[in-house]
């Protein structure tokens, strides 16, 4: 039987969901914050940020298996209702406008009442992406997603600004320094102990004193944080 979804979030995730849902031949509806789901939706996933989540959760006027999209809380917390789930793509969704992953063996963290339950696994297997079962405390899990996610951007962003402030326009600086970062990336995951390279590794105090110098008079005095933390992690990487 078609299975009809319900997303509650007009949001960057929702939208983007919403797109990829549709194309892999599921039905759906976004709705605002304030909409009810349709008499024939079958599964209703709430994408809108996790301050709102419960309170949303317990307006909601429909039988159907309700999931949260929040990578920080437990499925748990929209009891009493029931069913309830987890729905949870470790992907990042800049938005439909900006660009639509792949979401081929992307891995999807579900969870909840059966129903629930199955209900996200169907979901999962439309995309063509990976179900995951996290047993553990599930805001460590979305600590590392925001670690491996959010702060890659950051760390390019940072680079990025350093090279234009060597003389190279930004754009020519994110295309040279992808090659690298992925490489660096890919390196990582085969054997994150031996992946590390650099002037922390090899102890070269004059070529970090060199950087941090060039750094505080190009007036880049936040990079300067950031880089102080990162050579001392990497140290103490090495160290471990």
């Amino acid at each position: 039987m078609p299975l009809k979804v319900s997303l509650i979030g007009a949001g960057r995730l929702g939208r983007s969901l919403a797109t990829l849902l549709e194309q892999a031949g599921v039905a759906t509806e976004v709705l605002g914050r304030g909409g009810q789901p349709s008499n024939d939706s079958g599964l209703v996933l709430l994408t809108v940020p996790d301050r709102a989540i419960v309170a949303l959760a317990t307006q909601l006027e429909t039988p159907a298996p309700v999931l949260h999209c929040s990578g920080a809380m437990d499925w748990r917390a929209l009891r009493p209702r029931a069913p309830i789930g987890w729905f949870h793509p470790l992907m990042t969704f800049p938005g439909p406008d900006v660009h639509l992953p792949s979401m081929n063996d992307v891995p999807i963290a579900i969870g909840g009442d059966p129903a629930a339950k199955a209900g996200a696994l169907r979901l999962a297997e439309a995309l063509g992406a990976q179900p995951i079962h996290v047993p553990g405390d599930v805001r460590l899990y979305h600590c590392a997603a925001v670690m491996a996610g959010n702060f890659s951007t950051v760390l390019v962003q940072a680079a990025a600004r350093c090279m234009a402030e060597a003389g190279v326009t930004e754009a020519d600086a994110l295309q040279w320094l992808r090659p690298l970062m992925q490489a660096s990336i890919d390196n990582a995951v085969r054997s994150p102990k031996t992946a590390l390279t650099g002037p922390a590794v090899r102890g070269d105090l004059p070529t970090i004193d060199a950087h941090r110098a060039a750094l505080k008079e190009a007036g880049l005095t936040e990079v300067i944080d950031l880089y102080d933390h990162l050579t001392a992690h990497s140290k103490s990487s090495v160290s471990d």
